[in-house]
């Protein structure tokens, strides 16, 4: 293990122990949200250090292994000795690679899977049909939810588009290598001359935004005015100064209420309203990014846009991105993409952890 690793472990047992200290604080508890943040950190924190300490002491086992070889009464158990502790070192240092890769908080969501056929014409809207039946039977086999919140159905059968949600334990991050242009080729069912044909869809897969997550807005980031209600209302609103304007300074955003004699109440509901227009001012920069995450995502929609072929003639499908070709297709579209999706997340992983060694 690289002494730059090592040394995050060492920091992280450090932390761990600063984690014992502030739980062992009964006003800590007192916060309960606090307090679960806390918990959940030290959980993470113990099961890794315990992990690097295992290590750690089955190197010493196998340095005090290889030191028998020299006793021939001891040779032949040492040798067993080395090979279960070799092993042990890999997995483990395996293990703890891969726990200091970085974290995308989408992975665990909820995901929308869009499908819109390409180039192909009415094949490529057959294509888009396979494709939401391949997704829909690998969703059934993992245990998660699906609900086609979308569709526009072709004439002859499949989709023009269609928008697939799906819910469960880290649909997200299973699913989002799936986004680009996948290319068909193969005898359409309406081809009288046997003929290959080559057709496109694109797909596109969205985490699903957490709408409960409310906004919080932040004293230091407000502007909060007091003035003089307008308008009709008699002697009260003329003599004092009950209304309340709002000003968000990071966005400009502004919210006032003057619609109640109570300057606090005004306040209230001046705050809610801040809160809201960010809301909506968020949602709607969220919108923005999505579009143009989707239109990243999935290319053109041409046919030599594509992440991946399936070749029904040689039951061939190929992910271009890792240069992974199986032949077992009909499988693949039944619904078994274990395989593809555990090679293109171990490719992500071998990218991260790259960036992370050059970084060190």
């Amino acid at each position: 293990m690289k002494e730059s690793f090592r040394q995050q472990f060492e920091r992280l047992a450090l932390r761990l122990a600063e984690l014992e200290a502030t739980l062992a604080d009964p006003r800590i508890a007192a916060d309960m949200k606090r307090f679960r943040e806390l918990t959940r950190e030290h959980a993470e924190a113990a099961s890794l250090v315990e992990r690097f300490r295992l290590f750690e002491q089955r190197e010493r086992d196998l340095a005090a292994a290889q030191e028998m070889l020299g006793d021939p009464e001891l040779a032949a158990m040492a040798q067993e000795e080395i090979a279960s502790a070799r092993a042990d070192t890999e997995r483990l240092h395996g293990e703890l690679q891969a726990a200091l890769l970085p974290r995308d908080p989408d992975d665990v969501r909820n995901a929308f899977l869009e499908i819109r056929a390409g180039t192909g014409g009415d094949e490529s809207a057959l294509f888009a049909g396979d494709l939401a039946r391949m997704y829909l039977r690998y969703a059934e086999r993992q245990g998660w939810r699906t609900e086609i919140m979308s569709e526009s159905a072709s004439e002859l059968g499949g989709y023009k588009e269609v928008v697939i949600r799906v819910e469960g334990d880290g649909v997200y991050g299973r699913l989002r290598f799936e986004s680009g242009g996948h290319r068909v080729q193969r005898v359409p069912a309406t081809e009288a001359q046997g003929r290959i044909h080559t057709s496109a869809c694109t797909v596109a897969v969205l985490p699903e935004p957490d709408e409960a997550e409310e906004i919080t807005l932040n004293p230091a980031e407000l502007r909060i005015d007091t003035f003089r209600a307008s308008g009709a209302g008699g002697q009260h609103v003329n003599k004092t100064d009950s209304a309340i304007r709002i000003t968000h300074l990071p966005t400009g955003l502004v919210a006032e209420c003057q619609d109640d004699r109570s300057q606090h109440r005004n306040k209230a509901k001046a705050m809610a309203g801040a809160a809201a227009r960010l809301r909506d001012k968020e949602r709607s920069e969220r919108a923005a990014k999505e579009a143009a995450t989707r239109k990243g995502l999935i290319g053109s929609g041409d046919r030599s846009d594509r992440i991946r072929t399936y070749n029904f003639p040689q039951g061939r499908l190929t992910d271009h991105r890792i240069n992974l070709t199986l032949y077992r297709l009909q499988a693949i579209v039944d619904g078994d993409l274990d395989e593809i999706v555990a090679a293109l997340q171990a490719a992500r992983a071998a990218e991260q952890l790259a960036a992370l060694e050059s970084g060190q």
